[in-house]
C-alpha cells in the first residue's frame, strides 16, 4: 500500500488511545500498514481496513480513512482470527 503519512492523534479519544484501548502501538499499526496481508474494507463502517501479522506476530486488523493520496488516519485496530 502506497502513502506517504500516517496521522496520529494523541489527544484524548485519538486513534493511538483507540488502539491502545486493543494493546497496540502506533509501531505495530505502522508495520502492518507497510507489510499488510490483504486489504479490504470494513464490514461495520465502510472504511479501508488492512489484515497483517505486527512484528509480535499477532494477527491484527487495522482501519483507516485516507485524507488525501498520500495520507492517511487509522482509526483503530485490533487482533482478529488469523485466517
Amino acid at each position: 500500500m502506497h502513502y506517504l503519512r500516517i496521522i496520529w492523534d494523541h489527544e484524548p479519544d485519538g486513534n493511538v488511545e483507540h488502539i491502545d484501548e486493543h494493546d497496540l502501538t502506533p509501531s505495530d499499526v505502522e508495520f502492518v500498514l507497510q507489510n499488510a496481508w490483504e486489504q479490504q474494507s470494513s464490514d461495520s463502517s465502510g472504511r479501508p481496513c488492512v489484515f497483517g501479522y505486527t512484528p509480535d506476530d499477532e494477527f491484527i486488523l487495522v482501519v483507516f480513512e485516507w485524507l488525501d493520496e498520500d495520507t492517511i488516519l487509522p482509526v483503530t485496530a485490533y487482533e482478529v482470527p488469523e485466517p
